[in-house]
């Protein structure tokens, strides 16, 4: 058992790809504005295209029901990486016992470098992944087109931006919203990957409280945060986590609006 915990230490925390990482502006791949703009862009376009081309269905159903599957098993994977990766990171990486630090990064004192900021990376790189989550579903014909909601393209689109400005501005609370994030993920990807092989799982509803859940612990860990940010020498990415703070309030309301809207038991006539 020590063995194995070593071994996953070392592939997901000090390999020296992981380990030495270190975000450099307009030098990382995908560290530009203008590669956030062009991803997102093309992602609106793309969508919108095909959701304007009715039933373009160039692959069969049978084909992509195995990518589908394929897309969802690895975005599960990958999620589960990500979750357990980020968390060994923040274990290895908080300085010297001050575990304030997992909600507060020390204002100019936190340059995005080490494993925590490495798996932040691949967070940001799986949101443009997700994309793929739209294409297959307006794939599908009509009917997927009809499921496609403001709710959908609105999180797809807008959390790559905070996912970038979380790397850009070693913005607090990182590794919170990755642990968590991607949490959440693995249960989401995993309803979506039986569902497709035909074995719908009955936790359909617990996949949208799951993601309610993680906006209302972001805000209660939140208070802590602004507590030591106005309490000692400040956070890193302050500016940035308003930003991502207003991104997830909206996020919550429209969550909450989608879980009345369906799950809510409606008062029958007699």
């Amino acid at each position: 058992m020590e063995s194995l915990f070593s071994g996953v230490l070392y592939w997901l925390v000090d390999h020296p790809a992981i380990s030495h990482y270190e975000w450099k502006q307009g030098q990382t791949f995908g560290s530009s504005p203008a590669f956030v703009a062009a991803a997102v862009t093309a992602y609106l376009l793309t969508a919108l295209f095909l959701r304007r081309s009715g039933d373009l269905r160039p692959l069969s159903s049978a084909v992509l029901r195995r990518i589908t599957a394929a897309h969802n098993a690895f975005l599960c994977l990958l999620s589960l990486a990500m979750a357990t990766g980020c968390s060994l990171a923040v274990l290895r990486q908080v300085p010297a016992g001050d575990w304030s630090w997992v909600v507060c990064f020390p204002a100019g004192r936190t340059p995005p470098r080490g494993p925590t900021f490495f798996w932040a990376h691949v967070a940001y790189f799986s949101k443009i992944l997700e994309f793929a989550d739209t294409l297959l579903i307006l794939l599908s014909g009509p009917r997927g087109a009809r499921r496609l909601t403001f709710l959908h393209m609105y999180h797809h689109s807008v959390v790559v931006v905070t996912s970038y400005l979380g790397l850009a501005t070693s913005q607090t609370m990182l590794p919170v919203g990755v642990v968590t994030n991607a949490a959440v993920h693995v249960v989401m990807y995993a309803y979506y990957l039986l569902s497709g092989l035909g074995h719908r799982p009955p936790w359909k509803r617990a996949v949208t409280e799951c993601q309610i859940a993680q906006f209302v612990f972001a805000f209660v860990v939140s208070g802590l945060m602004l507590y030591y940010h106005f309490t000692g020498s400040g956070c890193s990415g302050i500016w940035s986590w308003c930003f991502n703070a207003v991104f997830v309030a909206s996020l919550l309301a429209l969550f909450l609006n989608f879980h009345n809207a369906n799950y809510h038991p409606k008062n029958k006539e007699p």
